[in-house]
């Protein structure tokens, strides 16, 4: 299905996929000024996972801002950086880490073009406050002059029908035949494990986010680079698209999950959720675990009160 290119765990530019097994830093050393077009990941949130220390918060931004300030370095005049992040929990408080990265990227002189909310439906059930159901995604970018392709991830047009009803375009359909901007606000269901990417890794996400800034950010034969690659996602969206991809794991078993993985889109094997597919209704599916029974018991009261009246 795609064509066979080997995975490297060394960084050349004349190489199509690399899984480096190490710190981030040390791979970023070995990559080019501006040469990478589209630099997209979702960092550890230092909120206490297996693959990661909780730091005290400064120590754990003054992390990222190195990794931020090599990241710009080698992004092309061009390109994008797309920070993928949630909130940093102490005490239950939470603290928005795109909120406390921002100043990083714009020190850098960095633009920012969009803040993308993601949200899903599942996730940790809160008692002392709402449960969480979104994270955010940064975009920036080093110049005005940044690759942005709409076309390849619009969406189907909500009124697809609609036509201009005055003017000189009266009579004519006023919307794109391609599909409407998608917007700001994404709603697409997060890795957990019931979905058919789901890997033993704990903070996996889905593939189909990463395809739509992809598809939109880079050209055919552009690097894409992920420092904290996990279980390969990034890599996997950027080669299903005909890029480069290119990655760091400090995680050995992640690697190996990530280089298995990427195995499998090459030889087309990898089960993905589709882009655009839409979430899950359940009534549409018949499922008979939609209406409570508490609700059925009340509505039933209710009737039998209408009756006696």
């Amino acid at each position: 299905m795609f064509e066979k290119y080997k995975i490297c765990d060394q960084f050349s530019l004349s190489r199509h996929i690399v899984v480096y097994p190490g710190d981030c830093l040390d791979l970023l050393h070995r990559i080019p000024d501006e040469s990478m077009q589209l630099i997209v990941t979702s960092p550890p949130y230092n909120i206490g996972k297996e693959y990661e220390k909780k730091l005290k918060l400064k120590v754990y931004l003054d992390q990222q801002a190195a990794v931020i300030r090599e990241c710009v370095r080698t992004l092309s005049p061009h390109g994008s950086i797309c920070w993928q992040v949630g909130n940093y929990v102490s005490n239950g408080s939470i603290i928005p880490l795109d909120t406390v990265l921002y100043p990083f990227f714009t020190e850098l002189g960095l633009t920012i073009r969009n803040r993308i909310i993601w949200h899903f439906e599942h996730g940790l059930h809160c008692s002392k406050r709402f449960s969480g159901r979104y994270e955010t995604i940064i975009w920036f970018t080093k110049t005005k002059d940044y690759v942005f392709n709409l076309d390849p991830v619009r969406v189907p047009q909500k009124y697809p029908g609609k036509k201009y009803f005055k003017g000189p375009k009266a009579g004519k359909y006023s919307c794109n035949p391609l599909g409407k901007n998608p917007g700001d606000l994404w709603v697409i269901p997060n890795v957990k494990s019931n979905h058919v990417e789901k890997t033993e890794h704990p903070c996996q996400f889905p593939v189909e986010l990463i395809e739509r800034l992809v598809l939109s950010m880079t050209n055919e034969d552009d690097w894409v680079f992920d420092p904290f690659i996990g279980t390969g996602t990034t890599i996997i969206a950027a080669i299903r698209h005909n890029r480069r991809g290119v990655g760091a794991e400090t995680v050995s078993k992640y690697v190996d999950v990530a280089r298995d993985r990427i195995e499998q889109e090459m030889a087309g094997t990898l089960r993905t959720r589709p882009m655009h597919k839409p979430v899950y209704d359940p009534e549409e599916a018949g499922n008979k675990l939609t209406v409570a029974p508490w609700a059925a018991k009340r509505d039933s009261a209710q009737m039998e009160l209408y009756v006696t009246r």
